[in-house]
């Protein structure tokens, strides 16, 4: 029989319904018999005893909320009588022991990725561009419709060829509801068969705003420039704003002073027309992407995966069923000496403690309080904080406080020690488990994600959303089998089978892993890649949860 209810960890006081529960059900769990005195939705929570306002309520075993009036056991939480609480953090010089699981079936593991000549292996070989100042964006958009369809690698055929098919019952004054539409289209193969894509940044920065803004910006670029995913890139800039090719390649070159990939540079105030900037762009490119198409996948050892681990469009499964088996996966990699990376700062209110104590140094672990504190009191400073992180649909699903979304947040990292705190652009460098500074919104932090170095990125969510990154294949993990089928078209892996109690949490991580090795060789291509998510939102440091 399936298990109607949850308890995460021995010192709650909720429990989490797997299942929607009628008003007066009768549940028995641990010895214990609870009434539900609400209809408790499925992903939502109910309290296990009676309680006083003022009460702590525990989550994943940690403070998460204090209930804001009395209530009584069976009641199911929500935002009217339960607020965000969390406990106070430091740094107390705590030795953290870990047990690495068992990895000796994959001791003699590979994928076959691209090889750079910096030692890094890339899970993907594209070739990118590179605006340095939004007005390039448009010539970037000329460039990209002129490559992809003739080079094959265009998504939007099936569009095209629905709406051409309207133009012509229009002009023939057909009824267009009548017009059916070929969800697939032939399309030509891809004239380079070693170029995974060729990749556009477009963005909003590069000039006005402020000089932090810009000077952070280069070196987001010039980190997705150095990425192990990217094999070559053109950098097209306008010539008079903030962001010089100067600054550019300044930012580059101190990542890896042998930076030796191709690197073509336009300046449109130096050309003689945008018919020449754009002509000479799409024929030197041409190329390079000739160049790099003799590269070719050769076999490395897992250590060489760069892991990041991201939740989107979170439901109150998250922490229990795609979280923690992301986790599990996330530890798989630390133990074989691969590098896993979680960001989301805001989403790590309420767990600031665990992430401190499981710090390898004090150094590290008060990098992390510094940038946590900054953060925090920025948001605070405009009226904000950490505290109003969840979204209306995090809510929904039962997500009522940021520190529980916090505490299911930071299932995705596992249990390894953390080794490493990196700021907004600053490259992985240590095997093990770093924490990035980022957003919890969802495309800044795989940006930022991205830009530290991950390879693959494991994206969780309840909800569904399509986010990808524009070098990084982006993996979906759904939570819950319903969210699976309903939007397969964007879903890579389920693990409802974790919540149905088909499979173990272990179980889940090994296939999430098997998973990534197929689609670090190549051998699977996450939905994201094939749909050309390509999102991209540098950070400008400003206030963004």
């Amino acid at each position: 029989m399936k298990k109607l209810v949850i308890k995460i960890n021995n010192a709650d006081n909720v429990l989490v319904a797997l299942q929607d529960l009628p008003k007066d059900t009768k549940i028995v769990h641990e010895g214990n018999t609870y009434v539900t005195v609400d209809e408790i939705p499925a992903k939502h929570k109910f309290f296990m005893q009676d309680m006083k306002a003022g009460d702590e309520v525990m989550m994943y075993g940690v403070l998460v909320g204090k209930v804001q009036f009395d209530v009584k056991a069976g009641m199911r939480m929500n935002v009217e009588n339960t607020k965000h609480a969390a406990e106070p953090f430091a740094y107390r010089n705590v030795n953290y022991k870990w047990e690495a699981p068992d990895v000796s079936k994959y001791t003699n593991r590979s994928f076959n990725g691209y090889h750079r000549k910096n030692g890094a292996v890339g899970t993907a070989n594209y070739w990118l561009f590179i605006p340095t100042v939004f007005c390039e964006n448009r010539n970037l958009d000329i460039i990209k419709e002129s490559l992809y369809s003739e080079l094959g690698y265009a998504v939007d055929d099936k569009y095209k060829a629905y709406t051409h098919k309207l133009v012509q019952a229009f002009e023939k004054g057909e009824d267009i509801n009548h017009i059916s539409f070929e969800p697939k289209v032939d399309k030509a193969s891809r004239t380079f068969k070693n170029v995974d894509g060729i990749k556009f940044l477009t963005h909003n920065g590069g000039c006005g705003g402020t000089r932090q803004d810009a000077d952070t910006l280069s070196k987001l670029l010039a980190a997705y420039a150095h990425h192990p995913n990217v094999a070559g890139i053109t950098v097209l800039s306008l010539g008079c704003q903030h962001l010089q090719v100067e600054d550019f390649k300044r930012d580059l070159f101190a990542l890896d002073p042998d930076f030796d990939k191709p690197l073509l540079i336009f300046e449109q105030q130096k050309a003689q027309s945008e018919e020449q900037l754009i002509q000479n762009s799409i024929r030197s490119t041409f190329e390079g992407l000739m160049f790099i198409n003799k590269q070719e996948r050769a076999a490395a050892p897992l250590s060489k995966m760069c892991v990041g681990v991201k939740c989107g469009g979170s439901d109150g499964f998250s922490g229990i069923s795609a979280n923690p088996a992301v986790g599990y996966c996330a530890d798989l990699l630390v133990a074989l000496g691969a590098k896993v990376l979680l960001a989301e700062f805001p989403e790590l209110c309420g767990v600031e403690q665990e992430m401190i104590d499981r710090s390898v140094d004090r150094p590290t672990a008060e990098k992390f309080i510094r940038l946590m504190t900054e953060y925090d009191d920025l948001a605070h400073k405009v009226g904000s904080g950490f505290y109003m992180n969840p979204s209306p649909g995090n809510i929904k699903d039962g997500l009522i406080t940021d520190a529980i979304k916090s505490a299911g947040a930071a299932r995705k990292a596992g249990s390894a020690p953390v080794v490493d705190v990196l700021d907004y652009t600053e490259p992985a460098t240590k095997p093990g488990l770093s924490l990035v500074c980022t957003p919890g919104n969802d495309v800044e932090a795989t940006t930022g994600k991205a830009a530290a170095g991950a390879t693959l990125i494991l994206f969780t969510t309840g909800l569904g959303t399509p986010t990808g990154n524009p070098v990084c294949p982006t993996i979906k993990v759904a939570t819950n089998s319903i969210l699976a089928k309903r939007m397969s078209d964007i879903i890579d892996i389920d693990t409802g089978a974790v919540i149905n109690g088909e499979k173990t949490i272990n179980e889940m991580g090994e296939d999430i892993l098997e998973y990534c090795i197929k689609v670090a060789s190549g051998e699977e291509i996450p939905k994201a890649v094939q749909l050309n998510q390509d999102d991209f939102i540098p950070w400008k440091r400003g206030v963004s949860l």
